[in-house]
């Protein structure tokens, strides 16, 4: 039988070109089948807290968490908030790039009260600002956005309340390595008075150099007339990245630094990178240390946020010891 071969490659091809046609209608409806990506996270679903440097501000029977965004450190700040400091809810963006001073490098925020008003002490282009909301949530903001007046480059702030009413900025200064100094402050929070500045600590001692010259991360808190200055120590991305404390019985020293730091470490809390952190209180006034983890073994970020109890305790030297309960250390977590 004769073949017309155009007419036979014409057929095939029509019929190729319908398998084709076909396949990808096929693929095309089981795509539309699949379940949708949620446009809303699931709330039952639970996630790590990834904040760095955190810190933890308790007001009006609420818990508030700020930190360093391991995710996104260039945008500002988040806020997660909590009843029990065990269930977090991931709230909003505490602060927005764009409303106070800052490009890039938001780190280390520090949450308090001072009258009627919320204040956010915090790190941006290796400087130190002060922005303020009307709620622990913020947004954080500043009319004129400037960073302290500083003849250097500063990191890490903590504000502290002493009893007299003064305010003192404790602080880091990058150069020669990164040291722990404390400031006066104005009344109004504006500026530090750079005529009282004094540096507080220095890596010197063999666990504090492991890698680096670095006391970063100061908190302080006052107990029985006594300052306790709890700091880090090693650069944050050493495994050995540690903390310890300094006793003094005046906020500008002279320091000194408690003979068995460090007091959390990779040794007591089994995390490597373990530090950088701060003091709170929870609604029973019992004292707590939150700070950051690496990631794990082999990955320092995004770091991991955990809390340990703290506590004093009566020594036989007449100096109350500053103590962790290393049995308390869990990990927290969010859900949106």
């Amino acid at each position: 039988m004769k073949v017309n071969i155009t007419k036979f490659l014409h057929e095939k091809a029509f019929c190729l070109i319908l398998c084709v046609k076909v396949v990808l209608v096929t693929v095309s409806c089981k795509q539309s089948d699949s379940p949708p990506r949620e446009s809303k996270p699931n709330p039952d679903v639970r996630y790590p807290v990834n904040q760095a440097d955190p810190s933890i501000f308790y007001f009006d029977g609420q818990y508030y968490l700020y930190g360093t965004n391991d995710n996104n450190p260039d945008n500002g700040f988040l806020v997660y908030v909590s009843n029990d400091m065990s269930t977090w809810v991931l709230k909003k963006q505490a602060m927005y790039k764009g409303d106070s001073f800052g490009d890039w490098g938001f780190w280390a925020p520090h949450v308090f009260k001072h009258g009627e008003r919320f204040y956010m002490a915090y790190t941006a282009n290796e400087r130190i600002a002060i922005a303020e909301s009307d709620s622990p949530l913020g947004p954080f903001k500043q009319t004129v956005k400037k960073a302290l007046e500083s003849p250097v480059k500063l990191i890490d702030p903590y504000v502290f309340f002493d009893d007299d009413g003064k305010k003192y900025l404790f602080h880091v200064r990058l150069g020669n390595g990164n040291r722990v100094f404390v400031s006066e402050m104005s009344e109004d929070l504006s500026e530090t008075k750079e005529e009282t500045t004094v540096e507080c600590i220095r890596a010197s001692l063999p666990w504090e150099r492991v890698q680096g010259a670095v006391a970063e991360g100061p908190t302080v808190v006052k107990n029985n007339g006594l300052y306790y200055l709890v700091y880090s120590a090693n650069h944050y991305q050493s495994k050995d990245y540690a903390v310890g404390y300094a006793v003094s019985n005046n906020v500008y020293g002279p320091w000194t630094k408690f003979e068995g730091n460090p007091i959390i470490s990779r040794n007591s809390t089994l995390k490597p990178g373990s530090g950088h952190g701060d003091l709170f209180k929870d609604k029973n006034n019992e004292l707590w240390y939150v700070f950051h983890t690496h990631n794990s073994l082999n990955s320092i970020s995004p770091r991991l946020t955990a809390i340990v109890k703290a506590s004093f305790v009566e020594d036989n030297s007449g100096t109350d010891k500053f103590q962790i309960d290393n049995s308390s250390f869990s990990y927290q977590n969010f859900s949106y």
